[in-house]
């Protein structure tokens, strides 16, 4: 009876003894296989290295249209946005004084060409005939001169009469010379007919000039596309150099978009990529690198680089955001771990802390492709080898314990 009371005395110190001495124990065995840590595992799948970028929608080629004459807006048919066809009138200014000008040069025409038909169907004939009259007239003359030399060696006529008729000769032969010359100049070739034909080239082109002037009044789009500015109004006075609209025109669609220049190794012209606009994130498209600018942005660090749309869809509009994701390499079954879990990532040798026989292991390790949050491994680990997750503040050497989670992922 004694013994049970001592039994009963000290069951409760023993037990609580017994509970201190497994609890020591439990704590030491942790300590001595070290904290629980969460690890990463090397796996092999298809990998793809990307370069990922944002910029904006472009078209290759913008159009500033400007009117090439001062004038007021009479009408403007278009909106901003809209898709105009080639031709189509954009912008109409008042043109009453360009068609009275155009309506005087032309009338200007009509005056000149009835010159030159004057002086081909009455100048002309006219000369023609007052050369025939010269010369009758000079033949009558030298007629009368050989009389008078006649009666004058028979001494009917005086020396007077015979110099009278000597004078008439030359009178006659100088009005002929003046009757053929003035005929010359009225023919083709001639001076006055050359006037003529200038004067009726000069009116014609005076009336190309105002046509061409009367035509500026009215501003048409050079090709189709769509009107992605409008700076003008009924009403505006414009001027030539001002810009009106801002014409996007229809075909090629290209993206605009910005690289780290740290990234400049890896494009090249040919290169694949898949974008989507900011506006429409899981609508997805195809494109491709066509140019990368040989030169690097000095405020940014930035190479600009544009991308072809080959099939653009509908939703695409100019200047709008969008992400671009390059495809600069593709690996089929690289070994991967994440890219948080390795050191000294960018220097000359990184590493990682491979958990081996419960304990931490200091690895080298080559990579290659890098990209999406992961690194491929060329060299160091294995598939399956598990890795210090990132964010662990553990040291080379250390014991620890794999965390059941990361042991049954």
């Amino acid at each position: 009876m004694f013994e049970t009371s001592l039994v009963s005395r000290y069951r409760w110190p023993l037990l609580l003894a017994l509970l201190v001495a497994v609890a020591a124990g439990w704590l030491m065995l942790r300590w001595w296989l070290g904290p629980e840590v969460a690890v990463e595992t090397a796996k092999r799948r298809d990998f793809v290295q990307s370069v990922v970028a944002s910029g904006h929608v472009e078209a290759p080629n913008r159009v500033d249209l400007g009117s090439q004459i001062t004038g007021t807006v009479a009408r403007i048919p278009v909106a901003e946005g809209q898709a105009v066809k080639a031709g189509e009138l954009l912008v109409e200014l008042e043109s009453a004084e360009l068609r009275a000008a155009t309506r005087q040069a032309e009338v200007a025409v009509t005056q000149a060409q009835a010159r030159l038909r004057q002086l081909r169907e009455v100048q002309t004939p006219v000369a023609e005939q007052t050369l025939r009259q010269a010369q009758t007239n000079l033949d009558n003359a030298r007629s009368q001169q050989r009389r008078n030399e006649d009666l004058f060696q028979k001494g009917f006529v005086g020396e007077a009469a015979l110099d009278e008729a000597r004078r008439a000769v030359e009178l006659a032969d100088a009005q002929m010379r003046t009757a053929q010359k003035q005929l010359e100049t009225l023919r083709s070739g001639g001076s006055d007919y050359a006037l003529a034909e200038a004067a009726v080239a000069q009116a014609l082109a005076n009336t190309e000039v105002a046509r061409a002037r009367a035509r500026y009044a009215t501003i048409a789009a050079p090709a189709g596309g769509t009107l992605i500015a409008r700076k003008v109004e009924v009403g505006d006075v414009v001027q030539p150099g001002k810009v009106l609209m801002t014409l996007s025109p229809a075909g090629r669609t290209q993206l605009v978009v910005d690289i780290d220049e740290k990234n400049l190794r890896l494009l090249a012209l040919g290169q694949k990529a898949v974008a989507s606009a900011d506006a429409y994130p899981k609508q997805f498209f195809a494109a491709e690198v066509v140019y990368i600018n040989p030169g690097v942005n000095v405020q940014t660090g930035a190479v600009e680089v544009k991308l072809d749309v080959p099939s653009p869809p509908p939703i695409l509009k100019q200047d709008m955001t969008v992400s671009v994701d390059i495809e600069v390499a593709r690996r089929a079954q690289a070994l991967l771990v994440p890219s948080g879990s390795v050191r000294d990532a960018d220097g000359p040798a990184p590493w990682v802390l491979k958990v081996q026989a419960g304990r931490t292991v200091r690895t080298g390790l080559r990579l290659g492709l890098r990209s999406g949050g992961f690194a491929e491994v060329l060299d160091g680990l294995h598939a399956g080898d598990q890795i210090i997750a990132a964010g662990s503040a553990v040291t080379d050497g250390a014991r620890v314990r794999v965390a059941a989670a990361a042991t049954a992922r």
